[in-house]
């Protein structure tokens, strides 16, 4: 059996019982190793040696996570769930409920994508914001379903399009996989490659925002016990406002360099820790439990990283490309849909664009040039098949965030609130403009 073919499937069964998605890529690259012929020291030789591969990035969600603990000391967050009840207000008008919904929906939209790139604290806002934001979700009869899908808009898009923040991490990502695959690439590319399926992204919002515009009546719930209410002042949101400047401006005045985003959280934390607004005696617990946030994150992907360099050590890419290329012939336009299919099965069972970019890259940049796709076309291809299958994967951050958040009351069912609809909404107009894509570029 094809060495490639039995990892990833056993990968995949792995994360389909809900093992640890770590434990399912260590056990599915030492059987692909094993069964490549590469032995039991070699195998683990080659993933120890891959997993320098993803240092910088791990280091970098690390880093992140205690900043976003660190800027929530500030009261930031406090701060905007007190201006969000502002601004409903007391009064029943309809047109000013209607137009509350509106603003708040647009409010939760704007967070969630600048959580990846403007105040780069990706899900760590989650746990901190929307919970203190559902008694405001219930006066208006917001529909949970529709802040899923609105939330998991703002995950997803702004990495898939936007080079900063998290989005130059996943477009660093997917440049060297290509470029180690063979074709040349640069990650300045990437935003032409992806607009037409960030905009397949936009359509499944505005098909959601649609779907779920009816009223849906939730009870009130009294969940404060437990949340810590942080006090806020003018001082300590200012500081909290520079040091998310200073994060930001650091990391585009280094935005060639891999570990930008590492020095960019540090300045953001050193502007904190020095104004006062995290406590010097309490930083070093603030940090650690932030850093623990991301952890998991960080260790999915060193994972990953060693996953890949094994199966790409076994030698069996190349027989499997072979094999696709034979199967699918000259025929472009199903050599790119069935790559994009291949990328959302195997991202639902690992639970991350960024996890599984390294690991079909190895398989599906030989089969593109193979086909004659252009580097924009497979930059897409690759690009959205990573992409595909964050939506809606029970094991992905994307959808456990939204979880976390909305069902602090034990009113949001995690597959039946989440993952269907993000998966219904994202993952078939992704695939639809992955597609258009990888066929006209």
């Amino acid at each position: 059996m094809n060495a490639v073919v039995a990892a990833v499937l056993i990968m995949l069964i792995l994360s389909a019982l809900r093992v640890n998605v770590t434990i399912a890529l260590i056990v599915g690259a030492f059987a692909g190793g094993i069964i490549g012929g590469l032995g039991v020291e070699e195998t683990i030789n080659v993933f120890s040696t891959g997993l320098g591969d993803s240092a910088t990035v791990a280091l970098s969600y690390a880093m992140l996570g205690g900043f976003a603990v660190a800027i929530s000391k500030t009261g930031l967050p406090e701060a905007v769930v007190d201006g969000a009840l502002k601004v409903i207000g007391n009064s029943n008008d309809s047109k000013r409920k209607a137009l509350s919904k509106v603003l708040i929906v647009l409010l939760v939209l704007i967070i969630s994508c600048f959580s990846q790139n403007v105040i780069p604290v990706h899900i760590a806002f989650i746990p901190i914001l929307i919970p203190a934001l559902l008694r405001v979700f219930n006066e208006l009869e917001l529909d949970r379903r529709l802040i899923t899908c609105v939330i998991t808009f703002g995950l997803i898009t702004p990495y898939i399009f936007l080079p900063a923040g998290f989005g130059k991490i996943y477009h660093d990502i997917l440049a060297k996989a290509v470029t180690a695959g063979g074709v040349e690439v640069n990650p300045s590319d990437i935003p032409t490659a992806m607009a037409i399926p960030a905009l397949g992204m936009v359509v499944g919002l505005i098909i959601a925002l649609f779907s779920y515009r009816k009223p849906r009546v939730y009870k009130t719930v009294d969940i404060s016990e437990g949340i810590e209410r942080i006090t806020y002042s003018k001082r300590s949101l200012i500081v909290a406002i520079i040091a998310v400047l200073a994060a930001l401006v650091v990391q585009l005045l280094n935005s060639d360099s891999d570990g930008a985003m590492i020095f960019g959280a540090l300045a953001g934390i050193i502007i904190l820790t020095l104004s006062g607004a995290t406590n010097f005696k309490e930083a070093d617990e603030v940090l650690t439990d932030g850093m623990k946030m991301m952890a998991f994150i960080s260790f999915v992907l060193l994972s990953s990283a060693g996953f890949a360099s094994v199966i790409t050590e076994t030698g069996d890419v190349n027989s499997l490309v072979n094999y696709s290329a034979d199967l699918i012939g000259d025929n472009k336009a199903l050599g790119a849909f069935l790559m994009l299919v291949v990328g959302l099965l195997v991202t639902v069972g690992v639970g991350s664009s960024f996890s599984t970019v390294p690991i079909i890259a190895a398989i599906f940049v030989p089969l593109c040039v193979q086909l004659g796709f252009s580097p924009l076309a497979t930059l897409a291809i690759i690009g959205t098949a990573g992409a595909l299958g964050d939506a809606g994967s029970p094991v992905s951050d994307s959808t456990l965030g939204p979880t976390s958040g909305l069902n602090v009351d034990g009113q949001h069912d995690h597959i039946w609130d989440t993952c269907v609809p993000t998966f219904i909404h994202y993952n078939f107009p992704l695939l639809v403009f992955g597609w258009i894509a990888a066929v006209v570029l």
